[in-house]
């Protein structure tokens, strides 16, 4: 992955909507090439796919919940059969196993808390859990897809940095 290939992410990950000649004028790339360049990241897996970022709170999911999970089972099956079931809940945007205290950690986004009690009872019944702690986000400071990348060292220099969007 080169220089080029790193700023056509860059644009990508602020805005997938652009299209290959916008994207090619901005990294000095006719179409083609750039184009090319675009379906090797996506074949390699680089680019994991291209979604649109939707606003929660404008489609009625104000509360974000995060929620650690500790269990007394730490077998294979078991984790095979948890996760199964989280995967399942339409309500968990993030699902980590954890090193520390916690055994695992969700984001779950929901309406109100209704809602979230109604999903709540519901984890509780997949599997026997040792101890579920809930913490309620109050307010969303920074979100952002955009992933740190990496820039390719001045010369004479030999550590890459981060890119800054807007670079």
């Amino acid at each position: 992955m080169d220089s080029i290939d790193l700023k056509i992410l860059a644009l990508l990950q602020k805005d997938a909507t652009l299209s290959i000649a916008a994207i090619g004028e901005q990294v000095g790339l006719s179409q083609t090439p750039c184009w090319k360049r675009i379906q090797r990241l996506e074949a390699d897996g680089v680019i994991d796919r291209r979604v649109a970022v939707l606003d929660p709170v404008k489609l009625g999911l104000g509360l974000t919940v995060f929620v650690s999970i500790e269990t007394a089972d730490h077998s294979k099956d078991w984790l095979e059969r948890f996760a199964d079931r989280i995967s399942a809940m339409p309500e968990v945007l993030e699902f980590y196993r954890m090193a520390g205290d916690v055994d695992y950690m969700l984001r779950v986004v929901v309406a109100d808390m209704a809602a979230y009690d109604t999903f709540y009872k519901n984890l509780i019944a997949t599997l026997p859990l040792k101890n579920v702690t809930s913490r309620f986000a109050m307010e969303k400071v920074k979100s952002t897809t955009a992933l740190p990348l990496p820039v390719p060292p001045p010369r004479g220099r030999s550590e890459p940095r981060l890119a800054v969007v807007g670079e």
